[in-house]
């Protein structure tokens, strides 16, 4: 049976609403007789009268969730290109549970949270979680340790951040909040970029000139380390670099132009940890695109090069060497 839904439910319906109503129009706007025969004869967990399909998708009344799981469930399969069922009805559980819960319950539990994997959604709107999300990461409020994260001004105090918590764990529980504190402190954080260290540091961030050199310095001193420990290290990068489907074809074509002048391949070619010094800048860099992949700062000035500086090499190091 149908109930009417509680006052401070009528914007939870509306939502609902208005997403049962997107998808009616995906599938097509198949009549309500249509979808309550259809559920009726095929493998749903429920029946639907072609009244109770009109109510529903018109927000008349709060629908039992056989109901809408009934409905969503035959109306994605409707869609052209379909869309995956299973999919569908979990994106409209927490919009049913918040008309019959509130915002409690648009939540996914602390188990839906884990098994989800992501913050977000399929469509790119903001959810509970992921304002949770936000409320928790400590990154706001403190400066983590410097392995962790670049060097940065807290938002709010380690108070305000305590205070703002015990909300959350009091209304979403105490095994969503550490499950998501976890994820946090893996990286894996609401507005989270990619290739970012621990997802917090945006790679973006321009260097100062001393940082630069500082950086600069490093690397030759790594890769003047691994071409003396490993001599056929230029030739794998280079077979690597060309293999490397992600490059885009700006860099492609930039290197293959390189590769074009016979006197700067000879050089690199021959290029040795000791001639490092000796060879051209342009030897230099093309020997970097080579064997660098990608390279940036993770921790704050002061720290010894190795902990501020990571390399990713296009040709992993050996853990022997």
């Amino acid at each position: 049976m149908s109930t009417s839904p509680h006052p401070e439910s009528h914007e939870a319906l509306r939502n609902l609403t208005t997403a049962l109503q997107e998808l009616h129009r995906a599938a097509g706007r198949p009549s309500h007789r249509r979808v309550s025969d259809s559920i009726k004869d095929g493998p749903y967990p429920g029946t639907v009268s072609h009244e109770g399909v009109r109510s529903t998708l018109k927000g008349l009344r709060s629908p039992r969730w056989e109901t809408v799981e009934s409905i969503v469930s035959f109306l994605a399969g409707c869609c052209r290109p379909p869309r995956d069922p299973d999919i569908e009805v979990a994106r409209f559980l927490p919009l049913w549970r918040a008309v019959k819960e509130g915002d409690a319950g648009a939540l996914k539990s602390a188990r839906e949270f884990v098994l989800a994997q992501s913050w977000g959604d399929d469509v790119g709107s903001w959810t509970p979680e992921m304002v949770a999300g936000v409320t928790i990461n400590p990154f706001n409020a403190v400066e983590l340790d410097p392995a962790l994260t670049a060097r940065h001004d807290p938002l709010i105090s380690e108070e305000e951040w305590v205070k703002a918590n015990l909300g959350v764990i009091e209304q979403y529980g105490a095994e969503f909040f550490l499950y998501a504190l976890l994820r946090i402190l893996k990286g894996e954080y609401v507005g989270e970029e990619r290739g970012s260290p621990y997802g917090y540091q945006s790679p973006s961030q321009d260097m100062d000139e001393d940082t630069a050199r500082e950086a600069f310095d490093f690397a030759c001193d790594q890769i003047r380390r691994r071409l003396r420990a490993e001599p056929n290290l230029l030739a794998r990068s280079i077979k690597a670099f060309h293999c490397d489907d992600s490059l885009d074809e700006e860099e492609r074509e930039e290197i293959l132009r390189a590769e074009s002048d016979p006197s700067l391949m000879r050089e690199v070619m021959t290029l040795s940890p000791e001639s490092w010094l000796e060879v051209s800048e342009e030897a230099h860099l093309l020997v970097f695109t080579y064997l660098v992949k990608e390279g940036r700062t993770v921790g704050r000035p002061g720290l010894p090069p190795e902990q501020r500086f990571l390399i990713t090499w296009r040709v992993s190091e050996s853990p022997d060497i």
